[in-house]
């Protein structure tokens, strides 16, 4: 049902908590695949995917032609691009499940909302609010889309300096649903 991909480069550390958060989504059965598109990393990526039983592609060249390759070679009918270092809310896999069983569904694209290290009232009342009102998506908030829809937009594009905000910007807000599911962030050094 779901193609998870995640572009990679030295990303070992943040990678082993990304792909266990995925563990719960493989379970129910919503994630057949999860595919890792890597730069040539000198570290233990390649260890990690392959423990985890991920697809491990090496591709040369910039984070656009290596997300475009591996959503190619996706079997799934949908897409979920994630950065190494996300961590999605327990509740994604139902609320994913929703967005994917929507037939309007297969011509826009969804986020999870931002999480807060520290939620408190405020600060997660002037994240939505802010989210809502100025700020674009980010990368790091993972993106669902489907298959076909992201190949009719042509997919990410080769040589843009942010190849995924790019391809945010290009889907605009009003094919974007953010969905209640909070997605976390961690950069984590090697």
């Amino acid at each position: 049902m779901l193609s998870v991909i995640i572009a990679t480069r030295d990303s070992e550390r943040p990678l082993v908590p990304t792909l266990a958060a995925l563990v719960p989504g493989a379970t129910a059965g919503l994630i057949s695949e999860v595919i890792i598109a890597d730069a040539g990393s000198r570290d233990e990526t390649a260890v990690v995917a392959d423990v985890a039983g991920c697809n491990f592609l090496l591709i040369e060249g910039p984070g656009g032609r290596r997300l475009k390759a591996a959503a190619a070679a996706a079997r799934a009918p949908w897409l979920l691009f994630l950065e190494p270092g996300t961590l999605l809310d327990a509740p994604w896999i139902g609320e994913a499940r929703r967005f994917i069983g929507e037939p309007v569904s297969a011509q826009r694209a969804a986020v999870f909302r931002r999480g807060t290290a520290s939620p408190s009232a405020l600060r997660e009342a002037w994240a939505l609010l802010a989210g809502a009102v100025w700020a674009q998506p980010s990368p790091e908030q993972g993106l669902l889309i489907a298959k076909a829809f992201y190949q009719t937009l042509g997919g990410h594009a080769e040589h843009a300096a942010d190849t995924e905000r790019e391809f945010i910007r290009r889907l605009g807000r009003r094919r974007m649903v953010t969905l209640a599911t909070k997605a976390f962030f961690s950069r984590q050094d090697a």
